[in-house]
């Protein structure tokens, strides 16, 4: 038996502990109010003789009994804030025990929770689960100038979410488009029905030239990393774009390995295969045995003793090896022996890299549409700057980009547009040192099912996005670059990019390590809403951060229209009569 003093009120507050009232009620029935449910998310409030009011909300319910041996009810809630002459403040650890009055909170007391910031800067996608006629918003600054994630198990509704936000942030502008912009990585091809008029790149239309890669992007696809000769495949490729990219730019002073600027790769190829192939006399190692017509030749067919052509440096030879592939002469042992890239070592590189520049897969990286295209072509084709084609939302269509360059292709267009947001406001600050807006076009970069290319692993694969990930996460913000981070599995994303996120869609989340992962990472003060996740509906979500004047349980709007990521009706469709599989359209799609 609990032994309680008889309440002079229908609810008192019987005890106080950080973070957390106890309430005592004597009758649920006359406590709550006409035609309402009070239940576990509901809302109070707790008075006192001034005008301030204690908002709390229910975490759960007991039962007790008083020194009568009557049956009361025990209503543990977290405090949420002081609601003070209509403008609510976070905290309530100032709450003085008994008696204070409890009553459940009026729907007007819940508006004044959340009205309580400039309607300008209100972004609302969201409305209250408990009462959902009332609308929650977010502070618009708060919540897209730092990074957010989106969490919660598959079925849960993150792509609903996800598409709702972006709807309604790229919203008419009296007929004109607003200053929004967007860039969606979409790797299973589910946007493209939710935003029907965005700049919509899938691998037939991406350009992403292999001359605007780094050095780890570029060999990573071309070298292979585990090889015995990879240091010196690396030496020769490093020395080979370098010279090539000084060819193209002669009017540029600084070059370097890993300028963003254009080169020939079929003049790269032309170099390694006769690097590959090359013979020198054995007399004189300067002369090469390039055969070009019979200046080498004896009377008698035999190559000339003291015969080659000579380079008066190896810069100059590398520069006519880019023009074509030569013919040498086979190696004799007397006269002709190999040179000194002609001993295998750059057998398996050649092999490697002639297969990959020519991959019809590829194309958007090596194929002469790309290998053509300017700087200011793509960077106008990724921020939705196209002629004619303006647009506030650009998808990345990934499904079709072979896996073993997705984690290249993230981590290439994550860089430059993080460099943009860098270039830009030295840029602005050159011209208006005065200037405080780093950016006046800032860009979000949705990451969806971000698992898949920012893993909270170490394998070589995944190193560029991380690398490229994680400096946006740690400082894209002073840029105007920020992330919408969106997975099913937020265990497997690097804590580095996890870790700076600073607004939070919690929504069903079903497997124990996801969810003490999140609950890491969240505020303290959370108190039990935070083991609300495995039971949360479709559309459910616990929001939090700093955009939002406290962490609220809510219903997430439905977006219109939708992405395609609709759960398949396995049971009605398997009630159908039998369909007949096209299997020749099924392998010709396979082959493309």
């Amino acid at each position: 038996m609990v032994n309680f003093k008889e309440p002079e009120n229908s609810a008192i507050v019987i005890s106080v502990k950080p973070n957390k009232i106890t309430i005592q009620v004597e009758d649920l029935q006359s406590f709550k109010l006409a035609n309402e449910t009070l239940k576990v998310g509901s809302y109070l409030k707790v008075t006192s003789n001034d005008s301030a009011v204690l908002m709390a909300i229910i975490e759960n319910f007991s039962i007790g009994y008083d020194n009568n041996n009557q049956r009361v009810y025990l209503i543990e809630a977290l405090p949420l804030g002081i609601l003070d002459d209509g403008k609510f403040t976070r905290g309530g650890d100032s709450i003085a025990i008994p008696p204070r009055r409890v009553e459940p909170a009026t729907i007007e007391d819940m508006k004044n929770i959340y009205q309580n910031f400039d309607s300008d800067k209100s972004f609302i996608f969201s409305k209250l689960t408990a009462r959902k006629e009332i609308k929650v918003p977010v502070n618009g600054d708060n919540f897209f100038n730092k990074h957010i994630a989106i969490v919660g198990s598959t079925g849960s509704g993150k792509s609903n979410t996800l598409a709702s936000i972006i709807q309604k942030t790229v919203r008419d502008n009296g007929g004109l488009k607003n200053n929004s912009h967007i860039i969606i990585f979409d790797i299973h091809s589910e946007y493209k029905t939710a935003f029907p008029n965005a700049n919509f790149l899938d691998v037939n239309k991406l350009k992403l030239p292999y001359w605007l890669l780094n050095s780890e992007e570029l060999e990573e696809i071309l070298l292979d990393t585990g090889e015995r000769d990879n240091y010196n495949q690396s030496s020769i490729f490093r020395k080979l774009v370098t010279l090539n990219k000084n060819k193209y730019n002669p009017e540029k002073t600084k070059i370097h390995y890993d300028s963003p600027i254009k080169f020939e790769i079929l003049e790269i190829e032309n170099a390694l295969f006769n690097l590959r192939n090359e013979t020198k006399n054995y007399k004189n190692q300067n002369k090469h045995m390039i055969v070009n017509d019979d200046y080498f030749l004896e009377s008698n067919g035999n190559v000339k003793e003291d015969s080659g052509i000579e380079f008066s440096n190896e810069e100059e030879k590398i520069k006519a090896y880019f023009n074509e592939k030569f013919k040498f002469h086979s190696v004799k042992s007397s006269h002709i022996n190999k040179g000194t890239y002609a001993d295998g070592t750059l057998d398996k590189f050649y092999i490697r890299f002639t297969e990959k520049i020519k991959q019809d897969r590829l194309k958007f990286m090596f194929g002469e549409d790309a290998r053509k295209s300017t700087f200011e072509d793509i960077l106008k084709m990724l921020l939705g700057y196209e002629d004619k084609k303006e647009s506030n939302i650009t998808i990345i269509d990934l499904s079709d980009v072979p896996f073993e360059v997705l984690s290249i292709t993230v981590s290439l267009i994550s860089r430059l547009v993080f460099e943009y947001g860098y270039i830009y406001k030295r840029l602005r600050h050159n011209s208006k040192p005065q200037e405080t807006i780093n950016n006046d076009a800032p860009i979000l970069l949705v990451y969806e099912e971000a698992h898949k290319y920012v893993p909270n692993s170490d394998l070589v694969k995944f190193r560029a996005s991380k690398k490229s990930i994680e400096r946006i996460a740690k400082e894209g913000r002073k840029y105007g670059v920020t992330l919408l981070l969106s997975s099913q599995r937020p265990s497997e994303i690097s804590e580095t990019i996890f870790s700076q996120c600073n607004n939070f869609i919690a929504m069903r989340l079903t497997n124990p390590v996801d969810q003490n992962y999140v609950k890491k990472l969240l505020p303290d003060s959370l108190g039990s809403l935070i083991d609300t996740l495995p039971n949360l509906k479709q559309g459910e979500a616990l929001l939090i951060g700093d955009s939002i004047v406290l962490p609220s349980l809510v219903y997430i709007d439905r977006c219109n229209p939708k992405p395609s990521s609709n759960d398949i009706p396995y049971w009605e469709l398997w009630k159908k009569d039998w369909i007949n599989l096209k299997f020749d359209q099924i392998v010709d799609e396979w082959h493309k």
